[in-house]
């Protein structure tokens, strides 16, 4: 039988994606901006996000030197904000220490910010031709199924084996089709949930599929539910229409994002809305609450619409702002969501 790397080049070069917009490039900054955006997000979410950010910074010198609140706009609604801080921080690195130029071996390219062992392996091989193994979610799948390997991939131990299996994988040649080709089945093929196993050119050897234990593999994670969190989004009105949008701190989740004000679901607004911003609360509606799904948890939030009279209080961290100028900030996808549905500010 072919060996797994001719198998999958083959297949990659017949069946392969061949035409995405950071493919047939040597550029390092296009393809590390590309690697950094597709981390636990998929293709078809990423491309208008990337072409967007290349027509705004066309190269690691302006991402660099642009604001952080205007990278943070350009990557509203991509999640996994602290994705956009590493960026911007990895750029400034890159123009700064490195005049501009990527690093272009692994382990260098590790040493910038939000780049690891996987990513840095990925930017090696497409920019610069070098010898690396990769091992992304798709990946890690991939070879736990074809190989049988149990226990969660997230373990320790199982990450090593997993590791040492796609270092001892690496073909001698043909690098970065052979991990083009691992992208494209993991994403393709051999995929989380109906994987198209007919389809896969390396189904002869794979211990799941002839096992039929594909959909036990990978192990899943075990342990506790995602947390539950509820709260309260105040959505702040004056008459004049414009809404208020306070600009989070760089730290915890949606980090130096704006945002509507939180609350618990039992603070008395009347007083809140006084002490905290200085503001008379005039009327509210409690909307019906929204679910927002994370990694590790699972977001509650009841918005509360408020309309409010008065002077805001001198404060650096909170503006009123027409609905246009609102939705033009940096958002975390929730706020987007809620500043996009017109009935909420109608009455205004």
């Amino acid at each position: 039988m072919p060996s797994f790397s001719s198998r999958l080049i083959a297949w990659q070069r017949q069946q392969g994606r061949h035409h995405l917009p950071w493919q047939n490039t040597r550029d390092a900054y296009r393809i590390w901006l590309s690697e950094i955006m597709l981390q636990q997000t998929q293709v078809t979410t990423v491309i208008g996000y990337y072409e967007r950010f290349l027509q705004s910074f066309p190269t690691v010198q302006a991402l660099a030197a642009a604001p952080l609140a205007r990278v943070l706009e350009h990557w509203s609604g991509l999640g996994y904000y602290r994705r956009a801080h590493h960026l911007h921080a990895a750029a400034q690195r890159v123009a700064n220490d490195h005049d501009g130029v990527f690093p272009d071996a692994p382990g260098s390219l590790m040493t910038l910010p939000g780049v690891g062992r996987s990513t840095a392996a990925a930017i090696a091989v497409f920019a610069f031709g070098r010898r690396a193994a990769i091992l992304d979610g798709n990946v890690r799948r991939l070879l736990a199924r074809h190989h049988g390997i149990e226990g969660f991939p997230g373990l320790p131990a199982v990450e090593k084996t997993l590791w040492a299996l796609a270092e001892r994988l690496l073909p001698r040649q043909h690098l970065e089709t052979y991990t083009q080709g691992l992208m494209d089945i993991g994403a393709q093929v051999c995929t989380r949930s109906n994987p198209r196993c007919a389809s896969c050119p390396l189904r002869a050897d794979c211990v799941a599929y002839r096992q039929d234990r594909v959909h036990e593999l990978p192990t899943r994670r075990s342990g506790k539910a995602p947390l539950r969190r509820d709260f309260c989004l105040l959505i702040l009105l004056r008459r004049d229409g414009r809404v208020l949008l306070e600009a989070r701190a760089n730290q915890g989740i949606w980090s130096g994002l704006w945002s509507f004000p939180e609350c618990e679901n039992n603070d008395d607004l009347a007083d809140l809305i006084r002490a905290r911003w200085g503001l008379t609360l005039i009327a509210k509606t409690a909307r019906p609450a929204v679910v927002h799904k994370l990694t590790h948890r699972t977001l509650h939030i009841t918005p509360v619409v408020a309309t409010v009279q008065g002077r805001l209080r001198a404060a650096a961290t909170a503006r009123f702002l027409s609905l246009p100028e609102a939705r033009q900030c940096a958002l975390p996808t929730p706020v987007r969501r809620l500043l996009g549905q017109d009935r909420f500010f109608s009455a205004t």
